[in-house]
């Protein structure tokens, strides 16, 4: 046999094994899909799981204790009621003019509650420290404010200082009224609840602006990261 006739032969070998080689193929490329689907499934199942080792399920009453947020129709308050005398009275009984000052005004130690009826001019006004953001007789949460409701949710949700959440229903309503009617919005006599403090007519309710719609790879804010 010559050189030849042995390469034709070998080739010819190698050609019918062909066909079983890749049958072998052929069955373990299932086997593997097969696998890389369960090892995905299980990942995706190991992140959803709530067994990570860590933490626990918060109940029912833990979310409701947390989604306090008050939007400005109001339909989340909760029952209760306040008059400005009683703020006055709960905001020197809960300490308040520790960081705002007697008369609302802490000469920039902290955000001014109460706008000054004859504030000094600015050129012979002392220069304060003034937190940021900085709140001054311009634009106290009173006047600044487009919606009452944006009161009651701050102080519900942030005072006092180091006790927030504390107060109750009826101190937030009486300190919001009490802010309320030191800024010449309300009456001292007006009752403020969850039907009443909506309705308010803040000054600043038609001269406010919502921000520009985000857009997804943008800042949220201009100049800021």
């Amino acid at each position: 046999m010559g050189l030849r006739s042995v390469v034709k032969a070998r080739h010819i070998g190698r050609r019918k094994r062909l066909p079983h080689l890749n049958g072998r193929r052929q069955d373990r490329l299932p086997r593997l899909v097969i696998l890389t689907a369960f090892v995905g499934i299980c990942q995706i199942g190991w992140t959803q799981s709530p067994t990570y080792g860590v933490g626990r399920t918060p109940t029912a009453e833990e979310i409701r204790a947390w989604d306090i947020s008050i939007s400005p129709t109001g339909k989340e308050l909760p029952p209760g009621h306040g008059t400005a005398k009683e703020g006055a009275a709960l905001y020197a009984r809960k300490g308040c003019a520790g960081c705002h000052g007697a008369s609302g005004y802490s000469a920039g130690h902290a955000p001014t509650l109460i706008r000054r009826k004859d504030p000094p001019p600015a050129a012979s006004a002392p220069p304060v420290l003034c937190l940021a953001p900085c709140v001054n007789d311009s634009n106290t949460m009173a006047i600044h404010s487009p919606f009452a409701t944006i009161i009651w949710d701050y102080i519900n949700r942030g005072m006092p200082l180091g006790k927030e959440g504390t107060l109750t229903p009826d101190e937030v309503y009486a300190l919001t009224a009490f802010l309320l009617y030191k800024n010449d919005v309300i009456r001292e006599d007006e009752v403020m609840d969850a039907q009443s403090l909506p309705k308010v007519k803040m000054p600043n309710r038609d001269r406010f602006a919502l921000p520009e719609p985000w857009k997804h790879g943008t800042s949220r804010l201009q100049g800021y990261p």
